[in-house]
């Protein structure tokens, strides 16, 4: 019997109340927000889909695990299930744990990058790239083509360019190059996977120059299920063997366990290479703890160890992409442009094709995420102009699942809410700053409407 309908693998045991608001409440809360969603208070927002990093919910295991939480300065048990937990996945021999992504990002390019450098990655997201711009080296995305055209259906659009990969390292020289990143999945570049193949490929080539590869691994999981699901000699193998095997072409990871660890907070910097794991503990005991917390409580260390495991099982993997996608199909199947194919953490809609009277320099992903919230109350991001200034090749709106929140039937909401705002789009306006910050600027600017 071929089951159709989509069903959560668990129960629910504790519910949080949301609350409705009326489309004037939500008009004056906008502006008082300056148009810029991240500035909304959270009880005023129904479906909130601003982003799947630290939303999550935890598991019963995740729960019964932090009552072992050791509270140790140094050496806590807590740290010895972590290690151990990432290390069964990941592989490396140094596990720096720190309290969420960024910081690992910050600890890595202070000590691997200088003035000068280059980095490249298939395509940077915004902390990453505002990390290694911060030390005074160049952030370089190299997707593949197909990468940068939200309606193609290739299925590994995440793909790093090999190609363009060897032409940068000819053109600036090997020395320039203290790493190579490759994101998975591709979160600004739709949340599109990486296949194995093209790691495979990006690895022999940075093994050829002898540059370090480094992976960000925010969503592993995801990304080793959509290759059992997608490349072909994977389909028998598990999300954990395909994890394992990706994890190996590499010499490092930073990971923001707020993804894929289906924790509330935390993350880790991993290396094979012994005397940065030194500089990068110095850094850390610097601003973050001691190495053996890097800024986490121990009943956080121990939901991070339990949840890397939960996260490959494939009950949940199945549901996660299956349930991502039911809401991509019901939007293409009514003319909605988004990023095709549907990724596993969210959906993205293309707000240049949605919008095309509002030009970039005006806005559209945040016209369209502000609409969406007008419309229903839902809160989405924009990863575009705003996000990444010139360095925008596409003008999307990420609508970001949390893991383990969300029914069916709030998916089916979410539905409704963008085909309304898809019938009156011709209506939407684009925006222009008042305020911006120097550094990931998105996050804190103020707008206003343009006549």
């Amino acid at each position: 019997m071929a089951i159709k309908t989509i069903i959560e693998p668990f129960r629910i045991k504790t519910v949080e109340p949301i609350r409705w608001t009326t489309r004037a409440e939500r008009e004056k809360l906008l502006e008082q927000a300056h148009y810029n969603l991240f500035l909304l208070p959270a009880e005023q927002v129904l479906i909130d889909l601003l982003t799947d990093s630290g939303t999550g919910a935890m598991s019963t295991g995740q729960w019964a695990a932090m009552m072992l939480g050791d509270e140790s300065y140094a050496g806590s048990q807590s740290f010895d299930r972590f290690k151990n937990s990432v290390q069964g996945i990941f592989g490396y021999q140094h596990v720096i744990p720190v309290h969420q992504g960024r910081v690992a990002e910050r600890i890595l390019f202070s000590v691997m990058c200088k003035r000068g450098d280059v980095v490249p990655n298939n395509t940077h997201f915004d902390t990453t790239r505002a990390n290694i711009e911060h030390t005074g080296a160049e952030a370089v995305d190299l997707p593949i083509p197909e990468g940068r055209e939200p309606a193609n259906p290739h299925p590994f659009k995440g793909n790093l360019d090999v190609a363009a990969l060897k032409e940068l390292i000819g053109r600036v020289g090997r020395e320039r190059l203290p790493l190579v990143m490759l994101t998975i999945t591709n979160n600004s570049g739709g949340g599109q996977p990486v296949s194995m193949e093209n790691a495979r490929g990006v690895s022999a080539v940075c093994r050829q120059h002898g540059i370090p590869l480094y992976f960000d691994a925010c969503r592993f999981a995801e990304n080793a299920y959509l290759i059992k699901l997608r490349e072909p000699g994977y389909a028998e193998k598990t999300p954990r063997n395909i994890a394992r095997a990706m994890f190996a072409l590499g010499d490092g990871c930073t990971m923001s366990a707020k993804k894929d660890g289906l924790a509330n907070i935390g993350g880790f910097l991993c290396t094979n290479d012994d005397r940065l794991a030194q500089q990068e503990k110095n850094l850390l005991i610097l601003t973050e703890g001691y190495p053996t917390y890097g800024g986490l409580a121990g009943r956080d260390l121990e939901a991070i160890a339990v949840g890397l495991q939960e996260v490959l099982e494939e009950d949940y993997l199945r549901y996660r992409i299956v349930s991502t996608a039911y809401l991509g199909q019901h939007l293409a199947e009514a003319g909605v442009p988004l990023v095709q194919p549907p990724a596993g953490h969210a959906i993205y809609l293309d707000a240049r094709a949605f919008l095309p009277h509002i030009p970039p320099r005006c806005f559209p992903g945040v016209a369209l995420a502000g609409e969406l919230y007008l419309e229903g109350g839902l809160r989405s991001v924009e990863i575009g102009t705003l996000m990444f200034g010139e360095h925008a090749e596409m003008d999307l709106v990420r609508l970001a699942i949390p893991r383990r929140v969300y029914t069916q039937s709030h998916i089916d909401y979410v539905i409704e809410v963008i085909l309304e705002v898809w019938k009156h789009r011709e209506t939407i306006r684009g925006l222009r700053l008042t305020y911006e910050a120097p550094f990931l600027r998105h996050f804190t600017a103020r707008l206003e409407p343009v006549a």
